[in-house]
């Protein structure tokens, strides 16, 4: 136990001195940390004893850094720095969550997937304040002032942390009226020959809608005489017979699962996304950061509600539709 003590006695001298440095006086010192001016001037000492080293050159007017000091004083800062990391992390950990949460969300996730479960979030942390910004641009989180987002995309190298919520499933469909009329595909070079919808937001090319099948990835490209940036928008003109959709499942699971659409090309996988919360990797986890991520992860954890459809629909290729 005695090293132990003399490594925090050491610990909590760099700190004074650290102080000391900061402050340009003893004095000064002294009264930030709330000690006397002895018990500064001891700290320092016994760093300057144990060191055998002078660390600070001492006047009646100023203080100035030795060069051993410089060094020193480098270290000092580092170490008091991880340290006050170290008890901002552990109080991040059992502090309850609380203060005023900004949250950025794509336009129809937000509004079907996430609006319909912050009443039960706020209910169960009611000292947090959210603030929802829903907008289909990618946001600049650290320059706009937001805490965390949710994103769905494929997640480049960059200075955010992502944590994957859930699958973003795309399903081709169509209303059985448009089948009706103008015949099921059953292969993705058929869709040349249909009318697609167009979705501007897509992450890939809105022309060339791709797919993985039993013979790999194929690029077909499809006609629209509907474009559209909003997915409810698009789903709604699918339903009534306009065209054929290619579309998140959150968006179109429900009328999957009630018929108003039938899923199309089932032997043929469309590349999914990932849904992820992110957040800024400098900032700490707060405890309201980390209580909505781990809500969110919660709640759309297993098979999500809106892709019940999926698990009631034969899928040969149902392997390669999990990110």
């Amino acid at each position: 136990m005695r090293s132990a003590g003399t490594t925090l006695d050491r610990l909590a001298s760099m700190a004074v001195f650290a102080r000391v440095v900061e402050a340009k006086s003893f004095s000064a010192a002294a009264r930030q940390l709330g000690l006397s001016k002895s018990a500064v001037s001891k700290h320092v000492a016994r760093l300057e004893e144990l060191l055998g080293a002078r660390l600070l050159q001492r006047t009646t007017r100023r203080l100035a850094l030795t060069e051993t000091g410089t060094v020193f004083h480098t270290h000092c800062l580092r170490v008091v720095a991880e340290a006050e990391e170290a008890e901002a992390a552990v109080t991040n950990l059992t502090a309850s969550p609380r203060g005023f949460l900004r949250v950025s969300l794509p336009m129809t996730f937000g509004r079907m997937h996430v609006a319909p479960l912050l009443p039960d979030f706020m209910a169960r942390y009611p000292d947090v304040t959210i603030e929802v910004a829903l907008n289909d641009r990618v946001v600049d989180l650290v320059e706009e002032g937001f805490d965390v987002a949710i994103r769905i995309a494929s997640m480049p190298d960059s200075s955010l942390v992502a944590r994957k919520l859930a699958i973003c499933r795309f399903v081709v469909c169509a209303a059985p009226s448009y089948l009706a009329a103008h015949g099921e595909p059953q292969t993705p070079q058929d869709l040349t020959r249909h009318n697609c919808l167009g979705y501007t937001h897509t992450p890939t090319s809105m022309d060339q809608w791709v797919f993985d099948g039993p013979a790999g990835l194929q690029s077909i490209k499809v006609s629209h005489n509907l474009i559209g940036n909003n997915g409810e928008m698009l789903r709604e003109a699918c339903i009534a017979g306009i065209g054929i959709i290619r579309s998140p499942s959150f968006i179109v699971g429900d009328a999957l699962a009630d018929g108003r659409l039938k899923p199309l090309l089932c032997d043929f996988a469309v590349p999914p996304l990932s849904i992820n919360a992110v957040y800024p990797s400098r900032r700490h986890l707060t405890p309201k950061v980390r209580a909505f991520i781990d809500y969110f992860a919660e709640a759309y954890a297993g098979e999500p509600g809106w892709d019940c459809w999926f698990t009631q629909t034969p899928h040969k290729q149902q392997k390669k539709v999990t990110a």
